[in-house]
């Protein structure tokens, strides 16, 4: 395949790119994921994984099997921005409302 070949549609990481990494001393998907952000787009790897995990394998000689696939995480929901811009109550719920121990104050409403 060509080096300009895109690897990572999501976030358009081509095999070159892919290269370099492993030139750089990454040795795993997850090592690629951070130097790169291949695999954070929104299908989280489903399409790029086993490409990746073949061009490492080809790159360090490591076999497919001893290539573990990447860390999946949840992707976050959306929060528009009039919700963090405006000082009224809104639906977002607050991390350190729910985490407030009693007697604690909740930052919500100190605004």
């Amino acid at each position: 395949m060509d080096k300009s070949t895109i690897v990572c549609r999501c976030e358009e990481i081509n095999i070159d790119e892919i290269e370099s990494a492993i030139n750089m001393g990454a040795h795993t998907f997850n090592d690629i994921k951070r130097l790169t952000r291949c695999g954070m787009g929104p299908c989280q790897a489903k399409f790029c994984m086993n490409l990746v995990r073949k061009i490492i394998s080809e790159k360090t000689g490591q076999s497919l099997k001893d290539i573990k696939p990447p860390r999946m995480r949840v992707p976050l929901g959306v929060t528009r921005m009039s919700a963090l811009a405006s000082n009224k109550a809104s639906s977002v719920a607050s991390v350190f409302g729910e985490s407030a121990e009693e007697g604690e104050t909740d930052h919500e409403e100190e605004l």
